[in-house]
């Protein structure tokens, strides 16, 4: 292996793997801070390109359909980006700059076809598709809980006019259902997301050293250091950083679990299933205006009121009054926030989705507060 040139890695057959493993010119493993660095550069090159590529769009079809279709955009400039380095067998340019290889670590060769398609692929197509499908999924199964639970409700309070008398443990059963589907239906955004998966594979990086994308672990894909290292040189990890993350894991684990534990005492104390069901009934009669459990969408592709028609709203004066300040367009069905700004209803939602905050003055806002204005 010619240390001059850190691309053309010529990996031992299995029967011959040990001894060139042990030997000096065995590139070692790539540590957290090579791999984090390299990972940055990426990050900062891949939203050089992206920001580049929505200019392009914007110029071409317009600010609305740019901001319409960020995502998208976003997903296959990465895609062009990983295609023409990874996928060709390419180091990208933040390995290059840090000096890393990628090998697969059962084999210590160079990876196949196979598992750069596949890396790819998850890293980038399956985020991008889990993206769009499961605010979706979410709304679904969140009103078939809701309608559950509607029933159960109902259900209880007929065993309680015809039967009150009924066997603990029936009612016990009942309660315990109830109340896994309540749970479920509360923390229904926090439990179908995968953060906390994420969460366990960068701790778990943090003390290996190996394995930084979630996908990567899945893969088997690791970085070696082709950069000489001097006798006496010493890699240093961020182990530090994975015992701080471990603790944040617990610490909000444990609060959580105490917090449950405390609610479900109260309910205990309170009036039972009649107290917590009317609470709930009133909770299904007027949403939380946190988590909505589902807005009046205005349709996307045909506006109702749309300010390019001079006679649509004709109290709006013309000229840059009737233009929005994120899409630089016409008022597009114009929407006004709680701190009084203006904006089209697809921007302001988009936008609020993301940030929950106002575009221009950063004031705090809920999509549930945002009113449209008619003529």
């Amino acid at each position: 292996m010619a240390d001059d040139d850190p691309t053309s890695l010529s990996m031992p057959s299995p029967s011959s793997q040990a001894p060139l493993v042990s030997s000096s010119h065995f590139y070692p493993f790539a540590t957290s801070p090579d791999i984090i660095r390299s990972h940055e550069k990426d990050v900062f090159l891949t939203g050089s390109l992206v920001n580049q590529a929505q200019s392009i769009v914007r110029s071409l079809r317009g600010a609305r359909f740019a901001h319409t279709h960020s995502d998208s955009i976003k997903c296959l400039t990465e895609l062009l980006y990983f295609s023409l380095t990874t996928l060709i067998g390419n180091r990208t340019l933040g390995e290059e700059y840090c000096d890393l290889v990628q090998l697969e670590d059962d084999t210590l060769r160079l990876p196949s076809i196979s598992r750069r398609v596949g890396y790819i692929v998850s890293a980038i197509l399956v985020p991008y598709t889990l993206q769009r499908i499961l605010p979706a999924f979410r709304r679904r199964l969140r009103s078939k809980l809701e309608r559950s639970l509607a029933r159960q409700r109902a259900k209880a309070q007929q065993i309680e006019l015809s039967n009150p008398s009924k066997d603990a443990s029936a009612k016990k059963k009942f309660f315990t259902t109830f109340r896994i589907q309540n749970y479920i239906l509360e923390h229904l955004d926090s439990i179908t997301s995968l953060s906390p998966i994420y969460a366990l594979s960068i701790a778990t990086f943090y003390f290996t050293g190996s394995y930084y994308h979630l996908s990567k672990r899945f893969w088997g894909l690791r970085y070696v250091f082709t950069k000489k290292l001097e006798e006496d040189e010493q890699r240093v990890g961020y182990e530090v950083l994975g015992v701080l993350l471990v603790l944040q894991i617990a610490v909000q684990t444990v609060l959580h679990i105490r917090k449950i534990g405390a609610t479900m005492q109260e309910e205990e104390e309170g009036n039972g299933m009649e107290t917590s069901g009317a609470k709930q009934q009133d909770d299904a009669l007027i949403p939380s205006i946190q988590n909505p459990s589902d807005l009046p969408l205005l349709p996307a592709s045909t506006p109702r009121y749309d300010l390019e028609d001079s006679n649509a709203v004709p109290w709006i004066p013309p000229g840059q009054q009737r233009k929005c300040t994120l899409c630089l367009e016409q008022f597009k069905d114009p929407s006004v926030t709680t701190c009084g700004h203006v904006f089209c209803w697809i921007c302001v939602r988009d936008w609020v989705r993301e940030k929950p905050e106002c575009p221009l003055c950063r004031q705090d806002v809920l999509l549930s507060k945002v009113l449209p204005l008619r003529g």
